[in-house]
């Protein structure tokens, strides 16, 4: 196989991945979607964080980071408080319903996975997490821009 066929092969199965993305969307609970998932996430992985900091995490502009941020906030996932090193700043921290939400969020993504992999081995499901694991660190910080 040459090795543009072998990747035109790989574009197109990414490409269908969307629908695993949409599959998974649905089991989100309908007030808690991708982007205040992500919020939550993030905020669980690296602590507590200016909204700058979270944007570029998020690889999205402050526009659409405050967005997921407003509605967090508005369902007490997350709170703002008072930056100690800068007082016209706000630092962004999950509050415990934000922690349960996202346990929920977990289970129900670990429920749809467990649902729709049931006729995969162990060993297959180890091996696509260890190649999709793979696969993002060969694309580095996808965040950089590029000229």
């Amino acid at each position: 196989m040459e090795p543009s066929s072998r990747y035109e092969d790989l574009a197109r199965a990414i490409s269908a991945f969307g629908a695993v993305k949409r599959g998974l969307a649905r089991v989100l609970p309908g007030d808690c979607q991708g982007g205040s998932a992500a919020v939550l996430a993030l905020l669980k992985h690296h602590g507590a964080m200016r909204m700058s900091r979270l944007a570029e995490l998020m690889a999205v502009d402050m526009s659409v980071c405050s967005r997921h941020v407003a509605h967090t906030v508005t369902h007490g996932w997350v709170e703002r408080l008072p930056d100690p090193d800068d007082g016209r700043s706000r630092i962004l921290r999950l509050t415990d319903e934000g922690v349960a939400m996202l346990a929920e969020l977990d289970r129900r993504v670990t429920e749809a996975f467990a649902r729709h992999l049931a006729e995969w081995s162990d060993d297959d499901v180890a091996l696509l997490t260890t190649l999709l694991a793979r696969l993002r660190d060969s694309f580095g910080d996808c965040r950089a821009t590029h000229a």
